[in-house]
C-alpha cells in the first residue's frame, strides 16, 4: 500500500461476507485504503454500502472474512479498545448524570474517578457543557447530548475516532452548529477522524478526503481531495469551489442510487 508508513491507520483487503437465509451475502467487497495521521475522512455512499460493517470490523466487534485493519502497523482485528467509536444515537445511560456519562470511557480504562472528574470538567467548560455536569440525559437537547457523547469518546483518548452519522437525527441548525463544534475539537486534540455521513454537504465541509463507496456489496469508487483552506466558514458552503465539488459527488452518487435501485427490483 502507497506510503505505509504514513499511515495511521490502514484498512488492507477487508472484506465481509454474512450468511443469510442459507445464502452468502457480500456487505462489504474488498476494500483497501489508508489514512495518515490527525486526517478528517468522510465516507459516502448509498444506504447498505457496508460503511457501517466497515467501521465495525475496524472497531474489532465484527471480524472481516478477508484482509487486515493495522493501528500504526500493529493488526488489530478482532481487538476492541483500539479506537473510539460514536453511533448516531448518544447512547448515554440515562440513569447516570452527564458528568458520569462523559467519564465513563475513562473509568472503563481503569482511571481513578477524581483523576477522571479532574480531566472532565474543564473540557465541559470549554466545549459548551458547564453547568449540566449533574444534569441527567432526559433534561437536555439532541444537540446537548450529542456534545456530552462526543467528549466522551474523545475523553476515552484514543488517537483514532469514528464517527457514524453522529448529527444525522439533529435539526439543520443545530447540525450546523455540532459540525463547527466538532471542527474545534478536532482542531484541538488532533485525532484522527473516520466519519461516515449521507450528507454531502456535511462531507465537504468537515473533511479532508472523501471516499466514495459504491452501491451494495459496496467498495470504493473514488477518493476526493477537498482542496478547501482551514478553518472552514460557514461562508465557504456556497463557495464555487465548495458548489463545484458538491455538484462532482452528487453526479457520482446518482449512479450508485440507480444500481441500487435496479438491485432491489431484481431481488
Amino acid at each position: 500500500m502507497e506510503h505505509a508508513g504514513r499511515h495511521k491507520i490502514e484498512i488492507d483487503g477487508v472484506s465481509k461476507i454474512f450468511r443469510k437465509n442459507g445464502k452468502d451475502v457480500t456487505a462489504l467487497q474488498e476494500t483497501s485504503l489508508g489514512i495518515e495521521r490527525g486526517r478528517f475522512v468522510s465516507i459516502i455512499g448509498p444506504s447498505g454500502c457496508g460503511k457501517s460493517t466497515l467501521f465495525n470490523i475496524i472497531a474489532g466487534l465484527v471480524p472481516p472474512s478477508t484482509g487486515r485493519v493495522l493501528a500504526d502497523g500493529a493488526n488489530i482485528v478482532g481487538k476492541t479498545g483500539h479506537v473510539g467509536y460514536m453511533l448516531q444515537k448518544d447512547m448515554l445511560l440515562p440513569w447516570r448524570t452527564i458528568l458520569d456519562n462523559i467519564v465513563l470511557g475513562m473509568e472503563i480504562r481503569g482511571v481513578p474517578r477524581r483523576q477522571a472528574v479532574e480531566r472532565a470538567l474543564p473540557l465541559m467548560e470549554r466545549y459548551g457543557l458547564k453547568g449540566f455536569d449533574r444534569h441527567y440525559p432526559k433534561e437536555l437537547s439532541g444537540g446537548m447530548r450529542q456534545r456530552a457523547a462526543l467528549l466522551r469518546t474523545l475523553l476515552y483518548d484514543r488517537d483514532v475516532i469514528l464517527l457514524d452519522e453522529p448529527f444525522g437525527a439533529l435539526d439543520a441548525q443545530t447540525r450546523i452548529t455540532m459540525q463547527n463544534w466538532l471542527l474545534q475539537l478536532w482542531a484541538d486534540f488532533g485525532k484522527t477522524v473516520l466519519f461516515v455521513t449521507h450528507d454531502i454537504d456535511e462531507a465537504i465541509y468537515l473533511s479532508d478526503d472523501i471516499y466514495v463507496f459504491t452501491a451494495r456489496p459496496g467498495r470504493i469508487k473514488t477518493k476526493v481531495t477537498v482542496n478547501m483552506e482551514r478553518p472552514r466558514k460557514q461562508e465557504d458552503l456556497t463557495s464555487p469551489a465548495f458548489m463545484e465539488l458538491k455538484n462532482h459527488l452528487l453526479k457520482l452518487l446518482a449512479v450508485e442510487q440507480r444500481t441500487a435501485q435496479d438491485e432491489e427490483k431484481i431481488s
